[in-house]
């Protein structure tokens, strides 16, 4: 990791006795008197007993960003403005590995990723990878709000990452410069997935090879022909402009992969019981709002990319369901079988 990335963002909580995570700012006490010269000074805002840096590399009309915006609003409203949360968008603060590396040094207080790249810090969070694990978005919810959902969420705590909510982020699907109706149609082509031991498995299993990109870097990628296609939900294609490039996009809905908003276990420890009672409470509302504006998002996003010129494939799960089996049984045994096996049990 970078730390240059990090540098002037260190601060990512203000309150006495901060120790490794947070320093002391000098206020106007600590300063040398100042003579009165008759010039009236306006009130200056008490500042924010702590102040709570998140980054993520969304764009700032995509709806999971709009939610971490509310979540940010309620903190700073429940807590009389003695707390504030600032977002940095686009990965002003460094990619989802990095930001997550940062949550872990104690550099950066909260960030949004994607389940996937938890996998190489989180392992359980590899459950969430295989394809065609829910049956449909029910089942997701009725998952993640149970017992198995919370329990993975608190799964990192030892290496410093405590999840704090699920975000919806859809079904992923194909998109790529022509049409893909089964999985042989994947059969020598690069699809870019996330750095993800699951999303690998997933696309080699269908015939193609999977490519890990940064989200960054994908459009250029997309354009210059390094990759042939990507897979994602129909927001962050239509966000992305990926659309402009990829004029085909299938609906196999291969996998649920929540967004998952985390906080650095060494900042939450620091945070008094009323501030950790607070912050919870607003990320909780802004996920019922992030929701409905997901739901709202979906729709719109999907028409727009289609009235770009991007054409809307419905193909036949069922090959692409066959194709993936291979993956299922790989983890026959094992403790991510065991979850899938409890996943497949919730009704």
């Amino acid at each position: 990791m970078s730390s240059c990335r990090f540098a002037g963002w260190a601060l990512c909580l203000i309150s006495a006795g901060c120790g490794p995570v947070g320093w002391a700012v000098p206020t106007i006490s600590d300063a040398q008197p100042v003579k009165a010269v008759g010039i009236a000074h306006p009130a200056v805002p008490k500042r924010p007993d702590v102040i709570l840096k998140l980054g993520h590399g969304l764009d700032t009309m995509h709806p999971v960003h709009k939610a971490m915006v509310f979540m940010a609003e309620k903190v700073q409203e429940k807590s009389g403005g003695r707390m504030r949360v600032e977002i940095f968008p686009s990965e002003q603060l460094g990619n989802e590995k990095e930001c997550i590396e940062a949550l872990q040094l104690g550099y950066l207080a909260m960030t949004k990723t994607s389940s996937a790249p938890m996998e190489g810090f989180v392992p359980q969070m590899r459950v969430f990878g295989i394809p065609y694990l829910f049956r449909d978005a029910e089942h997701f919810w009725k998952v993640c709000n149970g017992p198995i959902g919370k329990k993975l969420l608190l799964s990192g705590e030892s290496k410093r990452l405590r999840g704090l909510c699920y975000y919806d982020a859809g079904a992923r699907s194909f998109y790529a410069a022509r049409a893909i109706n089964k999985p042989s149609d994947l059969t020598g082509m690069k699809i870019r997935v996330q750095s993800s031991i699951m999303s690998m498995k997933m696309v080699q299993a269908m015939g193609g090879a999977p490519t890990p990109i940064p989200w960054g870097e994908l459009y250029t990628a997309l354009d210059q022909g390094v990759v042939d296609g990507a897979e994602n939900n129909t927001p962050s294609l239509r966000t992305s402009r990926h659309y402009e490039v990829c004029k085909y996009y299938s609906l196999d809905e291969h996998t649920r992969l929540p967004d998952i908003l985390i906080i650095s276990t060494r900042v939450w420890s620091r945070l008094s019981p009323e501030q950790q009672r607070i912050l919870q409470e607003a990320v909780d509302e802004s996920v019922e709002y992030q929701r409905k504006i997901w739901a709202e998002a979906e729709e719109a996003d999907l028409k727009t990319v289609q009235e770009a010129g991007a054409q809307v494939v419905q193909p036949d799960k069922a090959p692409f369901r066959a194709s993936v089996q291979s993956v299922w049984k790989e983890f026959e045994g094992t403790e991510i079988g065991d979850l899938i096996r409890q996943i497949q049990e919730v009704q």
